[in-house]
């Protein structure tokens, strides 16, 4: 079961970089229909074929491959999920000490993100499904990561008793996380990446046209590809992200900065060694996105980079318990 999660974990990670790939090069949408494309099981050769079927989306190959290549690729990933579960609940006579609720949990999840897979296709990549898209696939991440401290338990070492007392501190720095990636999948899936492109906040008088209530809400459109919302909301959306990521950096640094005070072991600071490299990592490809206008590579990275933070604060935070 053990290799079987490893596997998980390396494909969850291609996926999520196979997403924030197919959607910073605009081809979400690079098949009209699910779980096909244009009525084929692959990209069909037969442009006008394909184009006969679908008139309003003529058929791009290189967004078409795009997302088919996405889409295998989470097919696999489910198909592991699925034999992980199913090993879970044969080995549980054998091994009640075998974890059961986190494989099925992340059963339940992956059905869950192959439906909302196909609503964002078939509702035209509407923000909160593709939001809710990427939240999922931090979330599957995430709970593979745990599965696999849970199957093999992390050692504790006495002299780093201390860290207990930061439990709170560190739940909270997940939470706030969690939040930005939320801010960040916002941004993503409404277009606003670039809508500021200035720094530390934002060209021009940008306080007088926040619109805090517009950047929040779903207008209705026949699509949201290339977004919906005007440019007022779309800066209010990126001042929201960026404001965020100043708070996160904020929190996160608070503590690291309390956690090297007192961790003593030195898994435990090569452990926060490599988080503290993840955070910088992440700050900067950030700022690279506004100061060389989202180059496909940094974009990619930063979420890349982002599923990584989130990985290293569940770990953080499980060491951190099982001291308590």
């Amino acid at each position: 079961m053990r290799t079987l999660v490893r596997i998980s974990l390396g494909l969850v990670f291609i996926v999520i970089v196979l997403g924030a790939y197919t959607r910073l090069t605009d081809a979400g949408l690079g098949c009209p229909d699910w779980p096909g494309c244009y009525g084929e099981i692959t990209v069909p050769k037969d442009a006008a074929k394909a184009n006969q079927l679908f008139p309003d989306t003529p058929l791009e190959t290189h967004k078409a491959w795009n997302e088919m290549i996405h889409r295998y690729a989470a097919g696999i990933l489910g198909l592991f999920i699925l034999a992980i579960a199913i090993t879970a609940i044969v080995r549980q006579r054998s091994t009640p000490s075998l974890p059961l609720k986190l494989p099925l949990a992340l059963l339940a999840l992956v059905i869950f993100q192959a439906a909302l897979g196909m609503w964002t296709v078939t509702m035209n990549l509407q923000p909160l499904i593709v939001m809710g898209h990427l939240l999922g696939g931090f979330t599957t991440i995430s709970l593979l990561y745990l599965l696999s401290l849970r199957l093999r338990p992390v050692q504790l070492v006495p002299a780093d008793t201390e860290m207990r007392t930061l439990r709170g501190f560190a739940l909270l720095a997940l939470v706030v996380v969690i939040g930005q990636i939320a801010l960040g999948g916002w941004v993503a899936a409404n277009y606003a990446a670039l809508a500021c492109t200035q720094l530390p906040f934002c060209e021009g008088n940008w306080t007088a046209r926040l619109d805090i209530a517009g950047a929040f809400s779903v207008p209705l459109a026949d699509t949201y590809q290339y977004g919906a919302h005007n440019y007022e909301e779309r800066m209010t959306m990126h001042v929201a992200h960026r404001f965020g990521a100043y708070f996160t950096a904020l929190v996160v640094g608070g503590l690291l900065w309390c956690s090297y005070r007192r961790a003593q072991s030195p898994r435990m600071r090569r452990y926060l060694h490599w988080l503290t490299l993840l955070l910088i990592t992440q700050l900067v490809l950030g700022v690279s996105n506004v100061l060389l206008m989202l180059p496909l590579g940094v974009a990619v990275a930063h979420n890349a980079v982002g599923a990584l933070l989130l990985v290293a604060l569940v770990g953080l935070n499980y060491r951190i318990q099982r001291h308590a």
